[in-house]
């Protein structure tokens, strides 16, 4: 009997399953702050340029007229000839020698008010972006290796700690490198917390409920999203803001007595008397107790069937065929998600209306996405990745036959476009994890999230396909996930099916019986 046998009999989604789900989706609060926060706190307000003197605006220069025309005009960048405040020169007389004035309207202090990060300093901003991201990157491969090698629990728990310290760290950076550096350092503590959260909740899910892996995390950050517009808007200083979101962490340090291991982790690397005491644990939490003929039945088993121990890599990923094409499609899959699922949000995020409102929207959008899943993730995983991705994609393809005069009919379509992408994103989390095998299970979900990460850098870089066609970034957000529906035809369903705990299980007899060839 396989691990999914044995929660069947100890619960596959009971009292215990609960309890780790409520420290799992804990943290994804925090995760979804450190991931957005820069919206507010490398915010570039309004400003002026002063002169040598650093003699300030008038009190009642409006800076919303600088603000109107352009950061790169009429005084935000280059000195102005006068301060009348009714009117800025339209040709200025020569750069700043004398700093910026910064709006305080909105925010009382960012990173760019701190260190000018504007004009010919705007692209040290987007470079911390930059940096973050790869922060991110980095970690997916790195601790999707390490918590193969030493278990989940132990990952998750020094990323937590490193998020708290480095994030607090950030808050109280001296220069602007520094900061970047401790950005980058938060960066890859989320990825190792994300991936290994989502897995551990997976391996000691049941079958028939283990979509809510996914799902349920997916709400803790989207109501994290959410939540940041509210202490963003009372809290206008950024390091305050960096502060605020980063000190509750040291609370998780009680997560050392409350967070198990995985079982399945576990016994997939032959320590089966620490997988049975949790086993054990679990079942007497759920009211299924096991009878000690019974789990002494399952420990011979479990003793046969893993006689032979053999160390994985992510080298079997792409080492025999039916796991290398699964692998393959898979990393596209998350590739093309997210480079789609930023360049929409980069695409349709200027609604001119208040940074707060538009970014609780954004949070309301995407529940309606994450609750679709829920209904059709039991009937099809494979058929729920595929319909999404298809109406993600037409619905940005279409946007390309849309007339500009209608902007509105271009708009639906984009944010149907997002929707599709979205729920797709949801179902990538729960598909993935149930493809690859436990003993490469971290690996493959590492790598999948590093191909997301790099598809997240690019997206950006997608809108300089504009100097080639207007219609450019909408095409390929529209072609990206097409492809990806026609290739998810290629997977294996997966809805309440076992996990397959080796690569013999996704390969089948045959491999067996070709001595484990490398193709």
């Amino acid at each position: 009997m396989n691990f999914d046998g044995i929660l069947c009999l100890i619960g596959g989604f009971g009292k215990f399953q609960k309890i780790l789900f409520v420290w799992i989706c804990l943290p994804q609060i925090f995760l979804a702050f450190h991931m957005l926060v820069s919206v507010f706190t490398g915010a570039v307000p309004p400003h002026l340029c002063l002169s040598s003197g650093g003699a300030p605006a008038p009190a009642d220069f409006n800076f919303s007229r600088v603000a109107a025309v352009g950061v790169r005009h009429d005084g935000s960048c280059a000195l102005p000839l006068n301060h009348s405040g009714a009117a800025v020169d339209a040709h200025p007389s020569g750069s700043c020698q004398g700093g910026w004035e910064y709006s305080t309207e909105t925010f009382q202090s960012t990173t760019v008010t701190e260190w000018d990060l504007v004009c010919d300093s705007a692209s040290m901003n987007n470079m911390g972006s930059s940096v973050y991201m790869f922060g991110l990157l980095v970690g997916a491969v790195v601790y999707g290796n390490l918590a193969d090698k030493y278990g989940r629990r132990i990952i998750i728990l020094i990323n937590l700690a490193v998020q708290a310290v480095f994030g607090v760290g950030a808050a109280f950076a001296p220069n602007f490198y520094v900061y970047i550096a401790a950005r980058f350092v938060v960066g890859t503590s989320i990825s190792g917390i994300i991936m290994n959260a989502f897995v551990l909740g997976t391996e000691w899910t049941g079958p028939k409920q283990r979509m809510l892996a996914g799902i349920i995390t997916d709400y803790f950050f989207g109501f994290g999203y959410i939540l940041l517009a509210g202490v963003a808007y009372l809290i206008r200083d950024w390091r305050k803001l960096q502060l605020a979101i980063s000190a509750p962490g040291i609370l998780f340090i009680s997560y050392i007595w409350l967070l198990p291991e995985s079982a399945r982790w576990l016994m997939a690397n032959d320590r089966k008397e620490e997988a049975w005491e949790l086993i054990h644990t679990a079942a007497q939490m759920n009211r299924r107790p096991l009878t000690k003929d019974l789990e002494m039945c399952q420990v011979h088993n479990l003793e046969e069937k893993t006689v032979v121990k053999k160390k994985h890599s992510f080298i079997d990923l792409v080492r025999t065929p039916r796991m290398r094409k699964q692998s393959l499609i898979v990393f596209y899959l998350w590739f093309a998600n997210v480079l789609v699922y930023y360049g929409l949000s980069l695409n349709i995020s200027d609604f001119g209306m208040n940074i707060y409102l538009t970014q609780m929207i954004f949070g309301l959008v995407e529940m309606p996405a994450r609750t679709i899943t829920l209904f059709t993730l039991n009937r099809s995983r494979k058929l729920s990745q595929l319909a999404f991705l298809a109406l993600g994609g037409s619905a940005c393809l279409l946007t390309i036959f849309i007339p500009n005069e209608l902007s509105v009919v271009k708009t639906v379509l984009a944010m149907i476009g997002k929707f599709g992408i979205t729920a797709s994103l949801s179902i990538i989390y729960v598909y993935s994890a149930e493809i690859f095998p436990t003993v490469i299970r971290q690996n493959g979900i590492g790598i999948g999230s590093m191909c997301a990460r790099t598809g997240g850098v690019l997206a950006p870089m997608m809108y300089l396909l504009r100097g080639i066609s207007p219609q450019a970034p909408m095409v390929l957000c529209g072609l990206c996930p097409l492809l990806g529906s026609a290739l998810t035809l290629l997977l294996p369903e997966t809805a309440n099916r076992p996990l397959p705990d080796t690569i013999e299980d996704v390969e089948g007899p045959e491999l067996s019986g070709e001595g484990d060839s490398p193709l």
